[in-house]
């Protein structure tokens, strides 16, 4: 795959050119995009990626140049991947293999972890991440070879861990469906997480499954309120679709656990019991929770977009978050990532567990099982002659 040139973003008239390293990392990300350009996006910025040589700054030079550029609309490459299972050796997660049927993601999360992860194709972590996509169609016969392989041994596989499987480009490509076709046939334990309503289409896959213990399906709520997810999350589904997701597929015999991620101090963290009191109410068995995580570009996007839409709390919400975080804006240790240290995390932790422990969440985990795994061979491949 060839990797687009930092210097197609912007015309390169308008745009002088600095050393990408004195530029990334002071917090100034350049010029922003104008509103009308970036409309239903994320995030307000489109810096180079932190592995280009040069950072290309859009002003105005005087003839309204900048007004005349088109708005960012979302295009969508192939990603030619020779493998679809991704492993980690993590130990403060759950799983140790993923899948992500996409690179990018168009529900434009502005705190989204996954946003540094655009900087390897030469893009941009900010606007770019949530407009220019990469969608991996061969990845139900990828998955379909891998599973196939001799000696593999079967252990939940997680999807959505990076960027979501639901996203708005599924609707046309069904890249998630086909994975979850290849997943049933082989009897083969999966676990998602989604912020999107759209996996409702696929209940009829997860149900069969879920009767086998091989599917358990998680949805994040960020907030109760619809002005603030439009705010952080402007392309995903709205609270209450969420909520409604979760309801039908618990209904469905699948189980179902709410992600109360990210928590973001002074911003959302006061709606976590809301959450769990309205998650409860439509049948969900178990939550979970993450701080919010700042790696790379993703501190200056946000600090960026926490100035323009809450100038009042700005540096109030970041000192509670470097409080959290040993004094820096992030602490990638395993073991705190996820849900930080010293007395406001204390707290959070201590009300999250409270909330829980009163509605009887997280008393019967749902436990997937691999009795079911049976290597999808292709028909057309020679049986062995010893089984």
């Amino acid at each position: 795959m060839t990797r687009p040139s930092a210097a197609l973003r912007t015309p390169s008239a308008l745009v002088p050119s600095v050393p990408a390293g004195d530029y990334f990392g002071t917090g100034l990300l350049g010029t922003r995009v104008g509103s009308e350009r970036r409309r239903g996006r994320g995030t307000l910025s489109n810096a180079s990626g932190r592995y280009e040589p040069i950072a290309r700054i859009a002003f105005d030079d005087g003839w309204q140049s900048l007004e005349e550029l088109p708005p960012f609309a979302t295009t969508v490459s192939v990603d030619s991947t020779r493998k679809i299972i991704t492993r980690n050796e993590s130990p403060d997660i759950s799983f140790d293999r993923s899948i992500n049927p996409y690179r990018g993601c168009e529900h434009g999360c502005v705190y989204c972890f996954a946003r540094p992860t655009h900087a390897y194709l030469g893009l941009s972590p900010g606007l770019d991440f949530e407009a220019k996509l990469f969608v991996k169609p061969e990845a139900p016969a990828l998955l379909e070879k891998e599973l196939s392989a001799p000696g593999y041994q079967p252990r939940t596989i997680a999807i959505g861990t990076n960027t979501d499987p639901y996203q708005p480009i599924e609707r046309k490509y069904q890249v998630m469906r086909g994975i979850l076709e290849v997943l049933e046939r082989a009897g083969h334990p999966v676990g998602i997480v989604t912020k999107s309503a759209l996996i409702l289409r696929d209940m009829d896959i997860l149900a069969r499954m879920a009767e086998r213990n091989l599917a358990k399906v998680a949805i994040s709520v960020t907030t109760l309120d619809p002005k603030l997810a439009r705010t952080m999350e402007p392309r995903a589904a709205t609270p209450g679709r969420r909520l409604e997701a979760l309801r039908q597929l618990s209904a469905a015999g699948i189980p179902t656990s709410v992600m109360v991620a990210p928590v973001i101090p002074a911003i959302n963290d006061m709606d976590i019991e809301r959450i769990l009191d309205a998650a409860a109410l439509a049948g969900v068995q178990s939550a979970g929770y993450v701080l919010l995580r700042l790696p790379l570009e993703v501190r200056d996007l946000f600090v960026e977009w926490l100035k323009a839409n809450y100038p009042d709390r700005a540096s109030h919400v970041m000192k509670l978050i470097r409080d959290m975080r040993g004094g820096k804006d992030y602490d990638s240790e395993w073991g705190k990532r996820m849900t930080g240290a010293g007395p406001y995390a204390w707290m959070l932790g201590r009300r999250f567990e409270t909330a829980c422990a009163k509605l009887g969440l997280n008393t019967n985990r749902a436990s997937l099982t691999t009795e079911h795994f049976v290597s999808p061979r292709p028909r057309a491949e020679q049986l062995s002659l010893f089984g």
